[in-house]
């Protein structure tokens, strides 16, 4: 099956342009500095939190067998307690509908494992990275098929994008509170 037909291939071509925002608004971020290391977790920490508690009270765990493998918030919420910053409030308001949407936003927070898996390499070993270098079971793989069993039609295509946006327009909104360009 062709990516452009495959689960997959809708939720990045159609939130391609929310994922190079994201990516822009991150990479301002020096993670050989402890400071800007630390202001960098707790702009992820602002979106994938609320997020991660949100797919939870949706219903992910029924939806994806190994949710709470996936699962990272204590590791972040660790990393920034060893640099000792604070945990950002949840000022979040993220709420997923239907069992698609739940879909579109585990797509982003296990992107967002990948990201963090390269970037990792790139931070001083006397830093805390358990939240970037997990080293869960869980695989992108596992959940690729998952998307394609499980997003079949265009309405849950459509729920699972819309989804995915927001949750990528929510990164970028808590990079750029916590990221800003000098």
């Amino acid at each position: 099956m062709s990516s452009a037909f495959s689960a997959r291939g809708a939720l990045r071509a159609a939130t391609a342009a929310h994922h190079e925002r994201v990516d822009a608004v991150f990479s301002r971020a020096d993670l050989t500095n402890r400071v800007d290391y630390a202001r960098f977790l707790q702009a992820q920490a602002g979106a994938y939190l609320p997020v991660e508690a949100a797919l939870a009270r949706a219903g992910a765990a029924r939806i994806v067998p190994d949710w709470e493998t996936r699962r990272r918030a204590s590791r972040l919420t660790a990393d920034l307690a060893a640099l000792g910053v604070a945990v950002p409030e949840d000022e979040a308001d993220v709420g997923f509908d239907d069992d698609a949407a739940v879909l579109g936003g585990v797509y982003v927070l296990e992107g967002s494992r990948l990201g963090g898996a390269m970037l990792a390499r790139d931070v001083p070993a006397d830093f805390p990275k358990s939240f970037l270098a997990s080293d869960q079971a869980a695989t992108w793989r596992d959940l690729l098929d998952l998307l394609q069993y499980r997003l079949i039609s265009p309405g849950e295509r459509s729920s699972a994008v819309e989804s995915a946006s927001r949750v990528f327009m929510l990164f970028e909104s808590s990079g750029q509170r916590y990221l800003r360009a000098d």
